[in-house]
């Protein structure tokens, strides 16, 4: 099974593009969050690298 992880700095940002990526490469499944890169504390690759 393939994982994919996609992370935007802003809601105003758009994941649509990362995510089109993922699943061209064949991910199952996919994780996500719009989450400043400044902030250490990640829940959904917390939740990926848990899964």
């Amino acid at each position: 099974m393939k994982f994919g992880y996609m992370r935007v700095s802003t809601f105003d940002q758009n994941l649509d593009r990362q995510k089109r990526q993922l699943e061209e490469f064949g991910c199952d499944r996919i994780f996500f969050e719009k989450v400043t890169g400044t902030k250490r504390e990640r829940p959904e690759l917390n939740n990926m690298w848990n899964f």
